[in-house]
């Protein structure tokens, strides 16, 4: 069974063994609009091509002695009656294909954005954010142009092929010579057409998302790029992708520049017209059925035009389903096991023989520990010693390799994913808001909350005063991630959300970096009063914090080699004296 972090209730499931199969598994879906489709595009091609068997008629009508008004006039009112039926299932076709699009493109995307909540931090790790965008965007969308109008013109043109055939037919068998031979060639030449394209536009598609995630960064690290001076050098590479995805539609283009059935056509239709007027001319035909077939193979002309662009659009459908199945289908390590623990979490967290490596490279290796519940643990160790990635164990950001992470006596890949998490918040140096209301952003771990239970997290962790000098407070719209604010000012409202959320186990990673000491002591007091309640793990660099924790682990190259006391470690330990210095 599929592993997957997050799932939603009575979710569809698709098949995912292949582009065209999870294609046709959506179409299924809605299975009344495809058969819609197609009754209304037999219908409209039905009364295209009995127009053309009217004007026959009305050929041989007036070349026929003592014809009457009459008689001219009904065919004229059929003609009319055939106009207006080709309108109306015209009409019907494009509706019911263009809702069949726009069902699909919403179920592919939604699909997909489920598939990616239900990812590993470590999947996300590894994908380049601009190259998703690319795929949950413009690839979705090329699903929706895929059916309309890409598939909706070639059943259009499917129709318009064998309606004009059989009614060719009817009128005579040898009039069939000439169309039956030019369709096999057509069919032999669209099949070649698209065996040239499909590379093609599956490259295409991939060079647009090469592009779209180079520039994705570049705007993203805009500070970076700016205060080293390297925007020439990031236009340059960013030239230099827009120039191979320009590469590949001129190969497009020259693909299509040699793309023949038009001119065979039109020779085709000079051919048809000698063949039916040697059969008029031995009295094998009247005037009006030669009239009518001329009229019915011209009907040919449409499916020899639109194919090179309907299967095209189809193309670069099935190049894009074939991108965002990949991400889909992409294994992930964790499971959001419903069916595990759920209740209250006291705080008790123990670590056995923990071991853990990240792409092959060891970050954590045999560490042991136990926290109690209520107690404050700091965790010291020089840049790269695995103070973070032990805090992603006990949340299961991340699993491990060997040993057991043990919350409250179970080991947490029993636990529910959803339970496990919600009791236990994490504050980040790097604190990530979103583009919303100050409010929103607080609340964002407790979408329930009053604004009067906002507005005490936010002055407990020193935040309301400044929330509200805002232009509209709490209501106030931020910036993408927060760039409005200062660095300080998003850690406060980080806090805020943690306060708010109220967990069993708060881990504070550098949370307070950014903020000036008078501020720092203030929350300090108000992160005392709740973590005496809650247990905690804190990583930071500030001695005032290391001071007040119950203990403390010191980590060096991912072994942990001492925990104990600020004083027992001093006295003890030379690897923590020498971390003691540093930050002296």
């Amino acid at each position: 069974m599929e592993k997957r972090e997050f799932t939603v209730e009575n979710e569809y499931r698709y098949n995912r063994s292949g582009p065209m199969r999870w294609i046709f598994s959506h179409l299924l879906r809605y299975p009344y609009l495809p058969l819609l489709t197609v009754v209304a595009t037999v219908l409209n091609n039905l009364f295209y091509s009995y127009i053309q068997i009217f004007v026959g008629r009305g050929f041989d009508l007036i070349t026929t002695p003592d014809w009457r008004t009459a008689a001219l006039l009904s065919l004229a009112l059929s003609v009319v009656g055939c106009g207006v039926g080709q309108g109306l299932t015209g009409l019907l076709r494009n509706y019911s294909m263009e809702f069949l699009a726009q069902h699909i493109e919403r179920d592919a995307r939604q699909e997909l954005y489920i598939s990616l909540l239900g990812k590993s931090q470590t999947f996300h790790g590894r994908q380049r954010i601009g190259d998703i965008m690319a795929r949950a965007t413009n690839d979705v969308h090329m699903l929706n142009l895929m059916f309309s109008p890409g598939v909706m013109l070639i059943a259009d043109s499917v129709m318009s092929t064998i309606v004009p055939l059989t009614l060719i037919a009817r009128l005579k068998t040898e009039l069939l010579l000439v169309p039956l031979i030019f369709v096999a060639l057509l069919v032999i030449t669209v099949a070649d057409y698209n065996r040239k394209l499909k590379p093609v536009s599956l490259a295409m598609r991939e060079q647009f998302g090469e592009m779209n995630a180079g520039l994705a960064e570049a705007v993203a690290g805009i500070e970076v790029v700016k205060a080293s001076v390297q925007e020439k050098q990031e236009w340059a590479r960013f030239a230099a992708d827009a120039r191979q995805y320009r590469d590949y539609f001129v190969q497009q283009g020259e693909i299509q520049a040699r793309y023949l059935p038009m001119l065979a056509f039109s020779v085709a239709w000079a051919v048809a017209l000698l063949h039916a007027i040697s059969l008029w001319r031995g009295d094998a035909i009247t005037l009006g059925q030669m009239v009518a077939f001329l009229g019915l193979m011209g009907a040919l002309r449409f499916p020899t035009f639109i194919s090179i662009f309907s299967f095209n659009l189809v193309q670069l459908g099935a190049a894009s389903a074939e991108r965002i199945l990949e991400l889909i289908n992409t294994e992930t390590e964790l499971d959001e096991n419903k069916a595990g623990v759920a209740r209250p979490i006291r705080g008790q967290v123990v670590f056995k023989n923990v071991s853990f490596s990240y792409d092959s490279k060891p970050v954590l290796k045999n560490v042991s520990f136990c926290a109690q519940p209520g107690e404050t643990i700091a965790i010291v160790g020089q840049t790269g010693s695995g103070k973070t990635t032990l805090t992603r164990l006990i949340n299961r950001i991340f699993d491990v390799d060997s040993g057991r992470v043990l919350v409250d006596g179970v080991d947490v890949r029993d636990w529910s994913l959803e339970a496990l998490r919600s009791q236990i918040s994490t504050i980040e140096q790097d604190v990530f808001l979103f583009s919303r209301a100050v409010r929103e952003n607080i609340a964002f771990g407790r979408a329930d909350a009053s604004q009067a239970e906002i507005e005490h997290a936010a002055r407990e962790a020193q935040a309301h005063e400044f929330i509200a000098c805002l232009p509209v407070g709490y209501d106030a719209e931020l910036g993408e991630r927060g760039v409005t604010l200062s660095g300080g000012q998003r850690q406060r409202i980080a806090i805020a959300r943690a306060f708010l959320t109220n967990p069993r186990i708060l881990i504070l990673d550098d949370s307070t970096s950014a903020i000036d000491s008078a501020t720092e002591d203030q929350i300090q007091r108000a992160m005392w009063r709740i973590s005496s309640q809650r247990t905690t793990f804190l990583i930071t660099h500030r001695l005032s914090q290391i001071r007040w924790a119950d203990r403390i682990l010191v980590l060096r190259q991912g072994e942990l080699v001492d925990q104990g006391t600020h004083e027992e470690l001093f006295e003890r330990s030379e690897a923590y004296r020498r971390i003691f210095a540093r930050y002296e």
